[in-house]
Order: structure tokens, then C-alpha cells, then sequence
């Protein structure tokens, strides 16, 4: 499943001459292993993706910073952007901070892109179980409702008794 958060309407598909600027593309996609090979083929799939939907040329990227998730070890993502023919863009990878019940196995990109193109025009790429990192965009799964802690439920019983 794929979800694309591009709010150019179909009218506004050609645009005047607008200065450049750096502008993020933001992508995300998730993986079953710790395997190089699948890690490899993931990040070159958000990339592709990524770069159709925006007409994305590497002399135009400034650079890339990609992440995953502490459980991701096998390979660097940033191999797939090489393997793509990026050799001169700026490539850098790290781990994403470890929040309690984060989404696993997710590689996530950040591209600086010299375009034309506003803000609303940039697609942004969330892919497979990824998808659930944006719940604003549209076409949303359901996300997973807000754990309460005993204590915080045992409050909201105690403040609803009161009403």
C-alpha cells in the first residue's frame, strides 16, 4: 500500500517561473528483516517512488539523510541512493530516536531538493506499514488509539463519575 501526500491540483500542474528553493521530500517505508538485500530493495523502491512523482534529478538533490530504526542494522540505506547513480549528492544515515511502541523495521528518508515547485506540490512517500507515520494524509489506515496508563484511566473513571 502506498500513500502520496501531493496537494497540487490537476489545474496548477503547470507553474510559472518561480525562483529555486530547498524544499524536504519526506518518505518512509518499512521491511519483514534485517537483511541487506531487502533493506536495499525498500529504499530503492521509496526512492523511485519519490523521484517519478516529483520529477526529482540527483544534480538538483543538495543532500539526503536517511534513518532507521535502531532494529535495522544490516546495511546502510544510503547504498540504494548510490546504487541509483547518486554519487555526487551528499548522503548521511543514522538511527531514529527510540520512542517506546515506535513503528519497527522503517527506513525513512529527507531529501534537500533544489526545485521550483511550492511546499503543496512536494509528494511525500509513505509506503507499506509506513503509512501509519502520517495520519493526517488522506487515505489513511485506522491508527492504533492513544494507550492510557492505569492511573490515567483510574482519573478519567474517577472524573467521569462525577459528572
Amino acid at each position: 500500500m502506498l500513500i502520496v501526500d501531493n496537494k497540487l491540483d490537476a489545474e496548477m500542474s503547470h507553474h510559472e517561473e518561480r525562483p529555486l528553493q530547498c524544499r524536504g521530500i519526506r518518505g518512509a517505508i518499512t521491511v519483514k528483516h534485517n537483511n541487506p538485500d531487502e533493506i536495499l530493495e525498500a529504499t530503492r523502491e521509496m526512492l523511485e517512488t519519490i523521484v517519478r512523482l516529483n520529477e526529482v534529478a540527483p544534480d538538483d538533490v543538495a543532500s539526503v539523510y536517511f534513518t532507521t530504526t535502531a532494529d535495522l542494522t544490516a546495511t546502510y540505506p544510503a547504498l540504494a541512493a548510490r546504487q541509483m547513480g547518486w554519487h555526487d549528492v551528499a548522503l548521511l544515515c543514522g538511527h531514529e530516536m527510540g520512542v517506546p511502541d515506535g513503528l519497527p523495521h522503517c527506513i525513512r528518508v529527507l531529501i534537500h531538493w533544489n526545485t521550483s515547485k511550492t511546499a503543496q506540490e512536494v509528494a511525500h512517500v509513505y509506503m507499506r506499514e509506513a503509512i501509519t507515520l502520517r495520519p493526517d494524509l488522506k487515505n489513511r489506515p485506522s491508527i492504533r488509539p492513544i494507550q492510557m496508563t492505569p492511573m490515567d484511566a483510574a482519573f478519567k473513571m474517577l472524573l467521569e463519575g462525577v459528572s
